[in-house]
């Protein structure tokens, strides 16, 4: 599905830091299906995900980025809510960006699109899905995310406030919450067709497992490292029957009814 923007505050980007980026590039090519193109993965000629080399500010590993219209505003939230900025903002590439991390030191990029507004696919396997903050803190989360974002935290039912999912003030799910071992960071997610197959295509190719795959109500998922040992995870929505019913009706002409189970 061809994406063309993203609301303010809301997951937009992914990037990989890698000290070998020519290596990482060949790997997630393979397991994503991705056509690597300079700073870019693309996907069908779409771009899907970024690639970078790892610098001072630039630690390795993938970071999601989040749309804001206003950089500097975005950034004096950030700020008042606890959080401080890691690099200062830079232009390129299509906008202006920076990288900021909250109170227990989970990184994000916070991006300002000008021509280029972020992933341009999604809704497919090799696209990037909703990330997860885990953190040993979740009350502590939600209020740094809800003051700089305007974020909500929806709790998973029977998760004790562990577990959950970030929304928009609209009600729009795009990124999670779990528990984490210690400390607080973001993991990035990408969709795949089968997390079966994917898992074994990682260790094909160098790659190790976290967690294999575990049934959610909503499809099944698994923690990866690729060759680097740099954590991601992978996600393959269930796949739900549609029924179609189409009638004629007297009044108001052609009904289509949808139904699923």
């Amino acid at each position: 599905m061809r994406l063309r923007g993203f609301a303010p505050g809301t997951p937009c980007w992914v990037e990989l830091a890698s000290a070998d980026p020519a290596r990482a590039a060949e790997f997630y090519a393979r397991l994503f299906g991705w056509e690597p193109a300079g700073d870019r993965f693309k996907l069908n000629g779409r771009a899907a995900a970024g690639l970078t080399r790892t610098r001072a500010d630039r630690p390795q590993g993938w970071m999601t980025y989040l749309t804001e219209h206003n950089l500097e505003a975005s950034l004096l939230r950030v700020h008042e809510a606890g959080g401080r900025l890691v690099g200062e903002p830079t232009d390129g590439h299509g906008g202006r960006s920076a990288v900021i991390a909250d109170p227990a030191g989970a990184i994000l990029g916070i991006w300002e699109p000008r021509d280029f507004t972020g992933t341009q696919v999604g809704g497919e396997p090799g696209t990037m899905t909703f990330p997860e903050l885990l953190t040993d803190d979740a009350v502590a989360a939600a209020r740094f995310y809800g003051q700089a974002f305007g974020w909500l935290l929806r709790d998973e039912y029977g998760s004790d406030g562990t577990r959950g999912e970030w929304i928009t003030t609209a009600h729009d799910a795009m990124a999670g919450l779990a528990p984490s071992r210690g400390g607080s960071w973001w993991r990035a997610a990408f969709q795949v067709a089968d997390c079966n197959e994917t898992l074994e295509d990682c260790r094909a190719y160098g790659g190790t497992v976290i967690s294999g795959v575990a049934e959610t109500g909503f499809g099944t998922y698994a923690e990866l490292l690729d060759p680097w040992g740099v954590p991601f995870s992978i996600a393959a929505p269930a796949s739900v029957p549609i029924e179609l019913t189409m009638q004629l009706n007297a009044v108001s002409g052609m009904e289509l009814t949808f139904g699923g189970y």
